[in-house]
């Protein structure tokens, strides 16, 4: 596909370097995916300084892309072996990802099927779909960072490239947030509230009345931490909530 558009460089003279990794990826041969402001551009057209590069991965591959770049003479750091790594070259780095921060992210097969190819820096690199797109961006709800435009954004300029049945079946679980980020894309922009097809919103509101008609839980749990571990702290350390994992007290104790 023909990018709608790229983003800036906010060190430009990183460039070399992006350009070196990019080649290195595609001589390694295991399969990657750039993600995140790249991705965003190419679909949207917005265009905005970027400090590093996403690189998705399949989980079983992330020890073998570090590796490689260890052996050729780049730094690497472990951030958090739950889904980010990093490889350096002086101040300048990127990102290997291969799930969420939260879990509910692995990347695997479908994403490298629903993958389109464009050119960056010269370089021919596939980008994520824009499914997984709004997928990976759902749930980055923090206080000093919230992607909720570029899902707004995506689904006004790529709606019709979404497999909405897919993005569904991503997010069967946290079916709540998709419809957080639906009806938020419906009051941003009232005059394209047809970009999202009938049957998603009739599909997510049966839903949400049927939960209505039952009784609350009876675990006391927050999944606000699920968005951000640190603005919800208070509910898990102090306020009985269970976390993600675990237990938490009981409502009728």
């Amino acid at each position: 596909m023909d990018a709608k558009a790229e983003p800036t460089l906010k060190y430009p003279e990183s460039e070399a370097f992006y350009a070196e990794a990019l080649r290195e990826l595609n001589t390694l041969g295991l399969p990657f995916l750039l993600a995140g402001t790249y991705a965003l551009s190419a679909y949207t057209g917005i265009t905005r300084p970027t400090k590093d590069l996403d690189i998705f991965c399949k989980a079983g591959d992330y020890t073998r892309v570090l590796s490689h770049f260890k052996s050729l003479g780049y730094s690497i750091e472990i951030e958090d072996d739950r889904w980010l790594g990093k490889v350096f070259k002086g101040q300048y780095f990127f990102d290997v990802i291969f799930a969420s921060s939260n879990g509910t992210m692995p990347i695997g097969d479908p994403w490298f099927e629903h993958a389109r190819q464009i050119e960056v820096f010269g370089i021919p690199v596939r980008i994520v779909g824009p499914t997984e797109l709004v997928w990976s961006k759902c749930f980055i709800q923090l206080r000093h960072r919230y992607d909720g435009a570029d899902v707004a954004h995506t689904i006004l300029k790529a709606h019709d490239q979404i497999d909405w049945h897919g993005l569904l079946a991503y997010m069967e679980v946290h079916w709540e947030v998709l419809l957080m980020h639906l009806l938020n894309f419906r009051w941003i922009y009232p005059s394209e509230r047809d970009k999202v097809p009938r049957w998603v919103m009739d599909e997510l509101l049966d839903r949400l009345a049927k939960q209505l008609d039952l009784p609350p839980p009876q675990m006391k749990v927050c999944r606000g931490r699920m968005f951000s571990r640190i603005d919800y702290e208070i509910d898990v350390k102090q306020w009985g909530f269970a976390d993600v994992g675990g237990e938490g007290e009981w409502r009728n104790e």
